[in-house]
């Protein structure tokens, strides 16, 4: 393939990627227009979001194998094709239902864009080409992060809510464009088949627990459903583990957790989405619904929060090679929960410039978790194992991020019903009001009862409040966890230097969805 084809190929693959950043925060800044406008509880925005995650997470472990097994472009293309499925779907529906159905199905899409587009790279770029080619799509897949509530925040203050979906029609439409003319098929004759029974049950297993999780405070957590959901889905992600380790070429090799430095910066990784993707649920709707910000507004002033993980971004890479990966994990998780701490002190007079110093604080302390301990991570998988460890690695970081959105959302859920007064509103409409904090304002307006709207206010910040606790006290005792177990990466780095390689293909296309996150 002709140079001049190859980097076309590649912007075309760099916009496909684009997508997904986007699709991670653009819709965050319309949840109170959703609520408003569609009548969405909390649990439902809850599902608006995790469900493009959860089956993001769960889909992604087959993929590198179909794409292996039936040609990496040609599932590239379908993945794009659902997606953009998704995206058609999304501008055209107008219940929280349907709309949870077309993100299900733009998680989907998303699951097949992300790997396989990594996997594409080294077939169309060697040596140092590979590496300008990589350092292009980690360009396109990061700005995507802190674009996606700024476009999505102009979008709906000119346009109804469903045009948040209609960007991703001409960007999924050049990436299919560019996949047909420039890109050439690529498989592996001899990949195995595709597990159908462990795939459906890491989808079905993450999606029961989590839907356990989200309804939890509304129904009630001794409810039968709820019960059976979050047991069902435990047990039927014990039981992929348990099939997985049998198998001679597993999506999910659990054997590589039991490297100490993969484990224990895999664990923080999480924790680092657990709180970023539950604060991205919950910021918001504060800066929207308690302090009247528009939705272009609240993009922008959601940048802070941007701006402390791209400076940590620059300055981790030489300060882990002074200090090592673990003083600056623990220094990180320090900040994040000092951080949060300050944030729980928020009251319904806080002004912005309050919420900017725990933004910032927020930033720098998450980059400094989850940079290093992503470089760690990657560095410690063994040769031959980088394509399926950085798999892992990353589904495990998604999980993270589902959960958070789930389980923080659901305490905000709980403390806002426990802590609104609805003392004096006829039965049906306080019913209504307990749905969320915008359901809340709806009926007080309605009904013109002003104390009503307050009392809302005043809960969703105490709801607000007990999420950042709930951060805080999580990343003081990760602090010392880490202090006690994560390997100090200088001496493996010592130990591991008769046998380094280069950073294999795999492991290093990994970074750029790291990247994103």
């Amino acid at each position: 393939m002709a140079v001049k084809n190859r980097w076309l190929a590649l912007i075309g693959l760099t916009i496909s990627v684009l997508v997904v950043g986007f699709d991670t925060t653009i819709l965050n800044v319309a949840l109170p227009t959703l609520a408003t406008d569609t009548g969405a509880s909390t649990g439902e925005l809850q599902w608006i979001i995790d469900s493009y995650a959860v089956v993001f997470a769960a889909a992604m472990l087959p993929a590198g194998f179909l794409g292996d097994r039936f040609g990496r472009r040609k599932l590239l293309i379908v993945g794009l094709l659902i997606f953009l499925s998704g995206s058609v779907i999304g501008t055209l529906v107008e219940t929280p239902g349907a709309l949870i159905g077309a993100r299900t199905v733009m998680g989907l899409g998303a699951a097949l864009i992300m790997p396989l587009t990594l996997s594409i790279i080294p077939t169309l770029f060697k040596d140092e080409e590979q590496t300008k080619a990589i350092a292009l799509i980690t360009v396109g897949v990061s700005i995507g992060l802190p674009l996606g509530p700024l476009i999505g925040g102009w979008l709906l203050d000119h346009f109804w809510w469903g045009s948040i979906f209609i960007i991703n029609v001409p960007l999924v439409a050049i990436g299919i464009i560019a996949c047909l003319l420039l890109i050439p098929e690529n498989r592996d004759p001899s990949a195995p088949r595709v597990d159908v029974i462990s795939a459906v049950m890491g989808i079905a297993g993450l999606g029961a627990f989590v839907y356990g999780v989200i309804e939890g405070p509304a129904k009630g957590w001794g409810d039968p459903v709820i019960l059976a959901s979050m047991i069902g889905g435990v047990l039927m992600l014990v039981g992929l583990v348990l099939r997985e380790r049998r198998q001679s070429r597993p999506m999910v090799d659990l054997e590589l957790l039991g490297n100490p430095v993969f484990r224990w910066n895999t664990i923080f990784l999480i924790l680092g989405m657990f709180v970023f993707m539950g604060l991205m649920f919950v910021l918001p709707q504060y800066l929207q619904v308690i302090q009247g910000n528009d939705a272009f507004g609240t993009g922008v002033r959601l940048m802070p929060l941007m701006a402390g993980m791209i400076v940590v971004a620059k300055i981790v890479p030489p300060l882990t090679v002074k200090v090592g990966t673990r003083p600056l994990v623990i220094a990180g998780l320090l900040i994040m929960s000092a951080a949060m701490f300050l944030g729980s002190t928020t009251d319904t007079g806080s002004g912005y410039g309050f919420t900017v110093v725990w933004m910032i604080l927020t930033g720098l302390g998450v980059s400094l978790v989850m940079v290093p301990a992503l470089d760690a991570a990657l560095a410690a998988l063994p040769k031959g194992k980088e394509g399926t460890g950085s798999g892992l690695n990353t589904t495990l970081r998604q999980v993270g991020g589902a959960i958070g959105i789930a389980l923080l959302g659901s305490v905000l859920s709980a403390v806002f019903a426990d802590r609104l007064d609805t003392s004096g509103v006829p039965p049906e409409a306080a019913e209504a009001a307990d749905e969320s904090v915008v359901a809340a304002q709806t009926v007080a307006a309605q009904l013109d009862l002003p104390q009503l709207a307050r009392s809302a206010e005043s809960a969703f910040v105490d709801g607000m409040s007990m999420v950042l606790l709930v951060c805080g006290i999580a990343g003081v005792l990760a602090a010392a966890l880490a202090a006690a177990k994560l390997p100090d990466s200088r001496e493996t780095e010592k130990t591991g230097e008769a046998e380094d390689q280069p950073l294999p293909e795999a492991a290093l296309s990994d970074r750029v969805d790291g990247a994103r996150q």
